[in-house]
């Protein structure tokens, strides 16, 4: 059973972005090293035009091979001319109810039962599933997550976008790993405890 995990950028105080949902200020804290552990561990999260910038356009994936966006952050990329930003990974989601079509044939399109298409996905095989953002994604598939990596950035916001909009339940995780680094960046992963 494949595994999905929500692998997020964060402010200490738990915002992914401004309140409008801009998550720009976020990339002042993304040094060489954090690069190199991304690189190294998660190549597949960066965008197919960073990997050919930083020449690892060709690294196969480690962790996920399908991920799954919300229209909001998709939408960034495309403006930029990225309307397949990540078409190294076998399988790319925007779930928008907005879309009537891909904006490229390499992206599919989720309008229907989020939590269904994501069942489906999660029984086939291959490698993991990465819950790219944000907020209500996160919300509507709060039971189906089962794993997070959080990367959290030295800086506090006071308000935002928050991790998810799910709502107060307590969902009992259990720590799989913690690396440190030395731009104060901090990465932290979790098993969600069933």
């Amino acid at each position: 059973m494949r595994k999905l995990t929500y692998f997020i950028a964060t402010t200490v105080d738990g915002f992914i972005g401004a309140p409008d949902g801009d998550a720009d200020f976020i990339y002042s804290y993304v040094d060489p090293e954090f690069i190199g552990l991304l690189t190294a561990e998660y190549p597949e999260t960066i965008s197919s035009a960073g990997r050919k910038q930083l020449g690892i356009e060709d690294a196969a994936p480690k962790r996920f091979d399908a991920v799954i966006m919300g229209r909001n952050t998709y939408e960034p990329g495309l403006r930029a001319g990225m309307p397949s930003p990540y078409g190294h990974m076998r399988e790319q989601y925007v779930v928008s109810r907005s879309l009537t079509t891909p904006p490229d044939p390499e992206v599919r399109l989720i309008s229907g039962d989020l939590v269904a298409r994501v069942r489906e996905m999660k029984a086939r095989d291959g490698l993991g599933i990465w819950l790219c953002g944000g907020a209500d994604l996160a919300a509507q598939l709060a039971d189906e997550i089962d794993e997070y990596v959080v990367k959290t950035y030295p800086v506090v916001v006071g308000t935002g976008m928050p991790m998810s909009r799910a709502g107060f339940g307590v969902r009992p995780l259990e720590l799989t790993g913690c690396t440190a680094l030395g731009g104060g960046q901090v990465v932290t992963s979790y098993d969600v405890k069933r």
